[in-house]
């Protein structure tokens, strides 16, 4: 899970780019970069850390000159962790493309083959997203033209489309000419397009989720469709074509769960909204299995992203929310942390209990889903410490039973808690007196509501059912093995930082 961010305008970018990458730097905190197109010079600034850091200085915003760029927030699945692999990255041939990319394929190693051996072309990283931008530019440079025309980036999108598999949304900036936004045929993953009237002209911004749109005054024009590219051009003109022969609309539920903000609408539908019918139907299950009277005391939420549907849960249990647990605002979201050590240190250091909402009472905490089971157990153990007479859990979301193939980080079965687990065998290991998730059908049906434009949603990592359908056991082992925390570790501490020959 990633960050992008795309932008047009008759203005300078810099700022507004930075801005986008700041509402969308809960969906990546590892690194953060832009590149900007002034005329025929490309400049660039990336490096590890928040958008705040990495653009601290005042030259490394007065560096980044022009009225074209794309932006990336990082959140690393694969790779290592080192500025290396930040983005967005960029190619010299055709044209100069740069490239940022929210998601993960499927097929990367044949097409790193390919591109070796067919295209003749170098990789110096290890990330997909390298891979998806050379892939593009070679169907950009097949098609052997020196002026471009929509079309072409039409018909570039619709190869690219047919070589890669997998879950992509990604931003491209074609030095001289425009701003390309493109979803896989899927649409797993985000991206929405938004126009505001400047003082020369219309400017255009595509990025991840709608709150980049609001934050910088544009008005959403709608989501990417599913295989569908945009296109913007430095005229300030906007085309629009779909790219892929056989679109289906499957997006990732878990966006819903927890990557997204509330404030976001994805594929038509409120994030907030789903989340407040996520409660409504866990509440409706307690009353179901627990009965009316189920002893409850009070409803706690774990931080930040199940206060929504831990306050309608309370609603409609009619029992008292109350805020149990203080957040440090200086620590990040710890589900995307690199490694397990950094998650569980930071898990005390993130949230601090107000002893008086536990005290003597029948708490029932409630989180958005359970993962690694690492926040769980030590906030249970937290509810215990502050005389909480018994501690019951709930989770928003189904068991994450499976591993995460299309860029959300759960790679091994072994890091998820509750594969291989029963619900009994989880709620002993948590250390809670009860234990209640949420049924895959009620969240299916709290997230889709009456939107009839989704055919079904991408629900892999509670079923193990991957709607591209090109993930075996062979790819899952591979996955596995690549992309654990420990290879992730070993491959950062063996990694050197290449020559940047752009950096602004």
């Amino acid at each position: 899970m990633c960050g992008i961010a795309g932008l047009v305008s008759k203005s300078p970018v810099n700022q507004d780019l930075f801005d986008a990458l700041t509402m969308l730097q809960h969906r990546g905190q590892d690194a953060a970069g832009i590149i900007t197109a002034d005329g025929d010079r490309l400049h660039l600034r990336k490096d590890n850390g928040l958008v705040r850091d990495v653009f601290a200085a005042d030259e490394h915003m007065s560096a980044l000159r022009g009225n074209m760029g794309i932006g990336h927030v990082r959140y690393p699945t694969a790779g290592c962790t080192t500025s290396a692999e930040a983005q967005p990255f960029y190619t010299n041939m055709p044209f100069g493309v740069s490239l940022a990319h929210n998601g993960n394929l499927t097929n990367t190693d044949e097409l790193k083959q390919a591109l070796f051996e067919e295209d003749r072309r170098h990789l110096n990283t290890e990330s997909d997203s390298e891979v998806l931008l050379n892939v593009f530019a070679h169907e950009l440079a097949q098609l052997g033209k020196l002026r471009l025309k929509p079309e072409d980036i039409f018909e570039t999108v619709a190869r690219v489309h047919h070589r890669i598999r997998g879950a992509y949304a990604c931003v491209a900036m074609i030095t001289g000419y425009g701003v390309v936004g493109f979803r896989d045929p899927y649409g797993i993953r985000p991206v929405v397009v938004g126009r505001r009237n400047g003082i020369n002209g219309p400017d255009y911004l595509i990025a991840s989720e709608s709150v980049a749109l609001d934050a910088l005054g544009f008005e959403v024009l709608g989501d990417i469709e599913p295989g569908e590219a945009v296109l913007i051009t430095l005229d300030g003109k906007l085309h629009r074509r779909q790219c892929a022969a056989h679109p289906q609309h499957s997006p990732c539920i878990f966006e819903y769960v927890y990557m997204a903000r509330p404030d976001s609408m994805m594929n038509n539908i409120s994030v907030h909204k789903a989340r407040l019918r996520m409660g409504v139907k866990l509440a409706e299950k307690i009353k179901r299995e627990w009965g009316e009277d189920h002893g409850i005391d009070v409803v706690i939420p774990i931080p930040d992203t199940s206060r929504v549907p831990a306050s309608e849960l309370a609603q409609v249990l009619g029992v008292p929310y109350r805020e149990g647990y203080i957040k440090n605002r200086y620590i990040g979201r710890t589900f995307i942390m690199p490694g397990q050590a950094q998650r569980k240190k930071s898990v005390r250091q993130k949230l601090n209990p107000v002893d008086v909402e536990f005290r003597g009472k029948n708490v029932l905490l409630v989180d958005d889903s359970i993962v690694r089971g690492t926040t769980s157990q030590e906030i249970i153990q937290m509810a215990r410490d502050c005389g909480a007479r018994n501690v019951y859990f709930a989770s928003a979301a189904p068991p994450v039973r499976f591993p995460n193939v299309y860029g959300i980080d759960m790679p091994s079965v072994h890091e998820l808690v509750a594969h291989g687990r029963t619900e009994e065998e989880l709620r002993v290991l948590l250390g809670a007196d009860k234990l209640v998730f949420q049924d895959l059908e009620d969240l299916i049906d709290a997230v889709k509501h009456k939107n009839a434009n989704i055919e079904k949603f991408d629900c892999s990592v509670f079923t193990g059912e991957y709607v591209t359908q090109d993930v075996d056991a062979k790819y899952l082992n591979q996955l596995e093995l690549f992309r654990n925390d420990a290879a992730k570790e070993a491959r950062t501490r063996s990694a050197s930082t290449p020559l940047d020959l752009h950096a602004a």
